[in-house]
Protein backbone atom coordinates (compact mmCIF):
# COMPACT_ATOMS: atom_id res chain seq x y z
CA UNK A 1 0.00 0.00 0.00
CA UNK A 2 0.96 3.55 -0.71
CA UNK A 3 1.97 5.79 1.80
CA UNK A 4 0.33 9.44 1.36
CA UNK A 5 2.34 12.24 2.77
CA UNK A 6 0.61 15.87 3.46
CA UNK A 7 2.90 18.69 2.89
CA UNK A 8 1.50 22.31 4.36
CA UNK A 9 2.75 25.56 2.42
CA UNK A 10 2.69 28.52 3.80
CA UNK A 11 0.76 31.50 2.02
CA UNK A 12 -2.99 32.18 1.54
CA UNK A 13 -5.45 31.10 -1.21
CA UNK A 14 -7.71 33.10 -2.77
CA UNK A 15 -11.03 31.76 -4.64
CA UNK A 16 -12.94 34.07 -6.83
CA UNK A 17 -16.86 33.69 -6.34
CA UNK A 18 -17.13 32.76 -9.78
CA UNK A 19 -15.03 29.28 -8.80
CA UNK A 20 -17.26 29.02 -6.08
CA UNK A 21 -20.88 29.43 -8.36
CA UNK A 22 -19.18 26.89 -10.92
CA UNK A 23 -18.45 24.55 -7.90
CA UNK A 24 -21.70 24.88 -6.88
CA UNK A 25 -23.65 24.57 -10.06
CA UNK A 26 -21.40 20.94 -11.51
CA UNK A 27 -22.55 20.10 -7.59
CA UNK A 28 -26.10 20.45 -8.52
CA UNK A 29 -25.94 19.06 -12.29
CA UNK A 30 -24.02 15.62 -10.43
CA UNK A 31 -27.73 15.63 -8.33
CA UNK A 32 -30.07 12.77 -8.82
CA UNK A 33 -33.28 14.18 -10.03
CA UNK A 34 -32.04 18.10 -11.34
CA UNK A 35 -32.18 18.48 -14.82
CA UNK A 36 -30.57 21.71 -14.95
CA UNK A 37 -30.30 25.25 -13.72
CA UNK A 38 -32.88 28.07 -14.49
CA UNK A 39 -32.85 32.15 -14.43
CA UNK A 40 -33.92 32.96 -11.16
CA UNK A 41 -36.44 35.40 -12.90
CA UNK A 42 -39.46 33.26 -14.75
CA UNK A 43 -41.43 35.20 -17.20
CA UNK A 44 -44.69 34.27 -18.19
CA UNK A 45 -44.54 31.69 -15.58
CA UNK A 46 -41.80 29.55 -17.96
CA UNK A 47 -38.86 28.37 -16.56
CA UNK A 48 -36.02 28.62 -19.09
CA UNK A 49 -33.51 25.42 -18.62
CA UNK A 50 -29.89 27.52 -18.93
CA UNK A 51 -27.11 25.86 -21.13
CA UNK A 52 -24.19 24.27 -18.72
CA UNK A 53 -21.80 27.35 -20.16
CA UNK A 54 -24.08 29.85 -18.46
CA UNK A 55 -24.82 27.80 -15.00
CA UNK A 56 -23.81 30.89 -13.18
CA UNK A 57 -27.02 32.79 -13.88
CA UNK A 58 -29.11 30.22 -11.88
CA UNK A 59 -26.64 30.69 -8.82
CA UNK A 60 -26.86 33.59 -7.03
CA UNK A 61 -23.62 33.56 -3.79
CA UNK A 62 -23.43 36.08 -0.93
CA UNK A 63 -21.42 36.19 1.84
CA UNK A 64 -22.05 37.21 5.42
CA UNK A 65 -20.33 36.62 9.07
CA UNK A 66 -22.24 33.32 9.43
CA UNK A 67 -20.33 32.03 5.91
CA UNK A 68 -21.71 31.31 2.49
CA UNK A 69 -25.09 31.38 1.44
CA UNK A 70 -26.19 29.60 -1.51
CA UNK A 71 -29.15 30.10 -4.00
CA UNK A 72 -29.90 27.07 -6.41
CA UNK A 73 -32.57 27.65 -8.77
CA UNK A 74 -32.87 24.61 -10.83
CA UNK A 75 -35.70 22.21 -13.10
CA UNK A 76 -36.23 18.76 -11.00
CA UNK A 77 -37.12 15.71 -13.34
CA UNK A 78 -41.20 14.78 -13.12
CA UNK A 79 -41.97 11.83 -10.53
CA UNK A 80 -39.16 12.55 -8.47
CA UNK A 81 -39.42 13.56 -5.14
CA UNK A 82 -38.96 17.32 -4.65
CA UNK A 83 -38.34 17.14 -1.13
CA UNK A 84 -35.61 14.53 -1.39
CA UNK A 85 -34.11 15.97 -5.09
CA UNK A 86 -33.96 19.15 -2.83
CA UNK A 87 -32.22 18.04 0.31
CA UNK A 88 -29.80 15.66 -1.65
CA UNK A 89 -29.00 18.64 -3.70
CA UNK A 90 -28.22 20.91 -0.53
CA UNK A 91 -26.14 18.67 0.97
CA UNK A 92 -24.05 17.85 -2.40
CA UNK A 93 -23.61 21.32 -2.61
CA UNK A 94 -22.53 21.92 0.75
CA UNK A 95 -20.48 19.30 0.82
CA UNK A 96 -18.19 20.44 -2.06
CA UNK A 97 -17.87 23.69 -1.21
CA UNK A 98 -16.58 23.05 2.11
CA UNK A 99 -14.55 19.88 1.18
CA UNK A 100 -13.22 21.23 -2.37
CA UNK A 101 -13.28 25.06 -1.68
CA UNK A 102 -12.86 24.85 1.73
CA UNK A 103 -15.50 27.85 2.81
CA UNK A 104 -17.74 27.95 5.58
CA UNK A 105 -21.51 27.65 4.23
CA UNK A 106 -24.57 29.09 6.29
CA UNK A 107 -27.08 27.86 3.98
CA UNK A 108 -28.00 26.29 0.50
CA UNK A 109 -31.68 27.68 -0.56
CA UNK A 110 -32.90 25.33 -3.34
CA UNK A 111 -35.84 27.10 -5.84
CA UNK A 112 -37.53 24.92 -7.86
CA UNK A 113 -38.56 26.91 -10.56
CA UNK A 114 -39.42 23.82 -13.21
CA UNK A 115 -40.53 20.55 -13.65
CA UNK A 116 -39.57 18.80 -16.46
CA UNK A 117 -41.55 16.32 -18.25
CA UNK A 118 -40.41 14.21 -20.55
CA UNK A 119 -42.11 13.12 -24.29
CA UNK A 120 -43.14 9.04 -24.34
CA UNK A 121 -41.02 8.40 -27.43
Amino acid sequence: MMETTTKTIPGELSITDAVIVELAGYAALESYGVVGMAAPSVQDGIAKLLPIRRLQRGILLRFDDEGATIELHVVIESGTNLSAVSQNLADSVRYTLEHYAQIKVADVLVHVEGIHVTKPS
